[in-house]
């Protein structure tokens, strides 16, 4: 996988950058939890999306926030919703990102 930091921060520009690549995960980790809390209500979210945006910080430059906008088809109840939406909160990459994660660093060699 080749990624490129933004040209705001020396880079190209041309590819994704790791940053954009965790809003990635996280929005597809949302959205797979959720279905898969949908089908035990008999509920399909075939079409579902979601929309990442992520804010960036400098000194020390990281993701400052983001936020995460589910587009589901279909019409959902208050009821409905809160399983779906519980599940979002429960996903391993939101926890990661909610929680101090203990990080190792190896240079080999």
């Amino acid at each position: 996988m080749v990624t490129d930091a933004p040209k705001d921060h020396h880079g190209g520009g041309q590819s994704f950058s790791p940053s954009e690549l965790l809003s990635v995960s996280l929005g597809g980790c949302v959205l797979s939890i959720m279905a898969i809390a949908a089908r035990t209500m008999d509920r399909d979210l075939a079409g579902a999306s979601a929309a990442v945006t992520k804010e960036m910080a400098d000194a020390p430059r990281r993701i400052a926030g983001m936020a995460v906008t589910a587009r589901v088809p279909g019409a959902f109840d208050t009821r409905e919703r809160a399983k779906p939406e519980a599940a979002a909160h429960a996903c391993p990459v939101h926890r990661a990102l909610a929680a101090p994660v203990v990080m190792a660093f190896q240079w080999p060699g």
